[in-house]
């Protein structure tokens, strides 16, 4: 999936979240989480965790370099969660969180996913911002999480073609 940024298009595409590149990315986003959240508060799968067999890991590059990532973690009742979301802050407004929204929503109803779901931090609007775009509605907080007043959970229906 290709999106035409002021910086040239960016490409999404499935990749291994284990490339030194990307490692950096989920470095930044681990400091940034860091810094916004306590440590119970912080729900992030490591790369182990992101190598399983049902978590999709996706890239967006912009001329071949690394400017985001997102994953979907696929669960045993039809169900998916998108974790690690992050935008490098210097190709925020791009586009990219949006064209790896697309590609995750792809992926998922490819999955035969009905539902899709999310937690986020009350500090990252625009991260809020870009689900509420993308059709998710605010939910009760969900399995494994309790709620927590630093989390937000958001819930969206998967609509298949026919």
């Amino acid at each position: 999936m290709a999106v035409e940024g002021s910086g040239g298009a960016v490409v999404v595409r499935e990749e291994s979240p284990d490339q030194p590149e990307v490692r950096d990315l989920l470095l930044q986003l681990d400091a940034h989480m860091s810094s916004l959240y306590p440590p119970e508060s912080n729900h992030l799968l490591g790369i182990d965790a992101l190598l399983q067999p049902g978590v999709r890991f996706f890239v967006a590059r912009q001329q071949g370099t690394a400017r985001g990532c997102g994953a979907l973690k696929l669960e045993n009742d039809g169900s998916a969660e998108v974790k690690r979301m992050y935008v490098d802050p210097a190709a925020r407004g791009l586009g990219i969180g949006k064209a790896l929204m697309r590609a995750i929503e792809d992926a998922a109803q490819r999955a035969s996913v009905r539902t899709l779901r999310l937690e986020t931090g009350i500090h990252q609007p625009e991260a809020i911002g870009l689900y509420v775009a993308s059709g998710f509605g605010e939910v009760g907080a969900f399995p494994p999480y309790q709620p927590d007043p630093f989390s937000r959970f958001f819930a969206k229906e998967i609509e298949f073609p026919g």
